[in-house]
């Protein structure tokens, strides 16, 4: 069955920035940050200190993953102009949504290159306590807080352009559920993508049924279930086809239906808890969706939200203005 990678990460250069510092790379597809804390960031044989263009193709191609989404996380560091030559160089394979830290100088005059120059039409807001902007800022909130509303106010100039947001679980200042849903209706020309399922728990499903329920009248609000195995702690190949992983779904599917469901795998760094091939054929061992609505939720759904003709036009045929400085 095709799909389409709906939450990947390139990583050209690790610059990862959150709470714990500066990320620096070690060799082997391992990292440390400034605390001291080590990761294994990359899969053996993806790369070793980076996951290119041409790595993510080969795990695709062996995967039978058609094209994919690009996302920024401060995980690995934004990786913007290399995602931007990724889609130049192969306009068939993947979309990008660039990021920004709203609270810089410049982030007006970023957000204005990377969409009027570059031709983005996707944002990624990496919020979370636990991995972005909260980590390193007061607490903010996305729906009022003035220095992002002007971000907001720019990109609803394009009708059809995708927010994607990353806000972390309950426990963190960046959990805002709620927020999507007054974005979602402030701006109903625009589609808002949550990521990971809103961080969801099987022992707590009220939770996560909250949330839904605050989204289910909004048809421009989807969400991606990329990385919840890492999420519910299903790791390794005793896991598959993950239970836990499962009621959650279930449950999105009930509230919102599978036409607002996005499959992911949040890659490379959940394919070192996972195997790629495990993390993209997990839904197809379950019984939760009939046969088309796998389709919309492996590939469809992905296709409408990210793959909008004229936001694929907007970068391919876009060309850099800065390179004619010399």
């Amino acid at each position: 069955m095709k799909k389409i990678e709906g939450h990947l990460h390139l990583v050209r250069s690790i610059a990862g920035l959150n709470g714990k510092g500066r990320m620096t790379p070690l060799g082997n597809g391992k990292t440390i940050w400034d605390d001291g804390t080590v990761i294994k960031l990359i899969p053996d044989g993806w790369g070793d200190d980076n996951f290119t263009a041409e790595s993510a193709l080969k795990v695709m191609k062996a995967n039978e993953v058609e094209k994919a989404v690009l996302l920024q996380g401060s995980l690995n560091g934004y990786q913007n102009y290399y995602s931007y030559q990724t889609v130049k160089k192969y306009p068939d394979k993947f979309v990008a949504a660039f990021s920004v830290d709203p609270f810089m100088d410049n982030a007006m005059e970023i957000v204005r290159r990377h969409v009027e120059d570059l031709g983005f039409r996707a944002m990624k807001f990496e919020i979370s306590q636990g991995g972005g902007l909260h980590g390193y800022h007061t607490p903010f909130r996305l729906d009022t807080n003035p220095t992002i509303g002007r971000i907001f106010h720019f990109v609803a100039d394009y009708p059809g352009f995708v927010v994607t947001v990353d806000y972390g679980d309950y426990s963190q200042f960046s959990y805002e559920p709620e927020a999507i849903v007054n974005l979602a209706a402030l701006y109903p020309k625009l589609d808002f993508v949550v990521c990971h399922l809103s961080f969801p728990n099987a022992d707590h499903l009220d939770r996560l049924e909250n949330a839904l329920t605050q989204w289910k009248s909004y048809s421009n609000i989807y969400t991606d279930i990329s990385a919840i195995q890492d999420i519910e702690g299903e790791q390794g190949p005793d896991a598959f086809p993950f239970p836990r992983c499962q009621k959650d779904v279930a449950l999105a599917k009930e509230i919102i239906g599978a036409k607002r469901i996005i499959w992911g795998t949040d890659s490379p760094w959940s394919s070192t808890f996972n195997s790629y091939t495990n993390l993209a054929t997990w839904l197809e061992k379950t019984d939760i969706f009939s046969q088309s609505e796998l389709e919309d939720v492996l590939y469809n759904n992905a296709e409408r939200v990210y793959f909008k003709k004229e936001n694929v036009a907007a970068m391919v045929n876009s060309t850099d203005p800065s390179l004619k400085i010399v």
